[in-house]
């Protein structure tokens, strides 16, 4: 019987994952330190104690709140950038201007600055999302753009189409592969930026994220849900990958524009 490429990648994916789980079970018990690593066994007690009880499930929520506000900011003002970008020449210069500054910049060294400008909440949180979010997204769409080939460009000339015609009919579609690869960089780049923020400073009104729960859990010396935590970031970011993953099957292969 023939195995399938996917089911062989699948396979191999959970023999991996299985072998790392023991590795730190086993190295765990060797160790015999719960306070330093704790046993995957302990973790996993942890991880479904504190979902039950309601406490992980309410900073998790909090964290996607927090993040989704600033990732949808951020996507809107690079989409902007790079519409400006393309249809005037000071657009363009503007943005590379822009990401040439700002996009070496890590995002949680102007927290300090967020805290000064928007206090104590989450305003200063959603600000260094955002500037974690706009310029990779902006770098992507406009290469996308930019990469647009010149029989398609010849096209809308004769069609006659105007500036935003040809963006919206033309440019966007052509150009999607690039547009969902910033997506998925800015989504990765917001929830790291979310995390670290919120070990710094993540608490609002008495209600943290998940960066705050491992923070607090660690004075607390509660090492096993220090994990959890730590699992709970990995899973979530494993889900929204395999999400991005579905929605290129459904447009950029399933269009032919790229092989799996």
């Amino acid at each position: 019987m023939k195995i399938s490429k996917k089911s062989k990648s699948i396979i191999i994916k959970s023999f991996l994952f299985a072998s790392l789980i023991l590795l730190w079970e086993v190295y765990a018990i060797r160790l015999n330190n719960p306070l330093m690593f704790p046993t995957f066994n302990e973790t996993i007690k942890g991880f479904f104690t504190v979902i039950q009880n309601g406490e992980l499930v309410s900073r998790i929520l909090s964290s996607l709140k927090v993040q989704i506000m600033g990732y949808v900011i951020g996507g809107f003002l690079a989409l902007i950038l790079t519409i400006f970008a393309i249809s005037t020449r000071f657009g363009a210069y503007l943005l590379e201007l822009l990401t040439a500054v700002f996009n070496p910049l890590p995002p949680i060294a102007l927290l300090p600055l967020a805290l000064l400008w928007f206090g104590l909440g989450y305003g200063s949180i959603v600000f260094v999302i955002v500037h974690a979010v706009v310029w990779p997204i902006s770098i992507n769409i406009y290469s996308g753009f930019q990469g647009v080939s010149n029989t398609l460009k010849m096209v809308s000339k004769n069609y006659e189409l105007s500036t935003f015609e040809y963006i919206f009919k033309i440019a966007i579609p052509a150009a999607f592969p690039s547009i969902l690869t910033g997506l998925r960089v800015g989504w990765a780049f917001s929830w790291r930026t979310l995390i670290a923020s919120e070990l710094v400073f993540g608490v609002s009104s008495g209600n943290g994220g998940i960066g705050w729960f491992i923070y607090e859990k660690k004075n607390q010396l509660d090492i096993n849900l220090v994990f959890a935590g730590l699992l709970t970031i990995i899973l979530i970011g494993i889900i929204t990958d395999v999400i991005f993953e579905y929605i290129e099957k459904r447009t950029v292969v399933k269009w032919g524009m790229k092989t799996k």
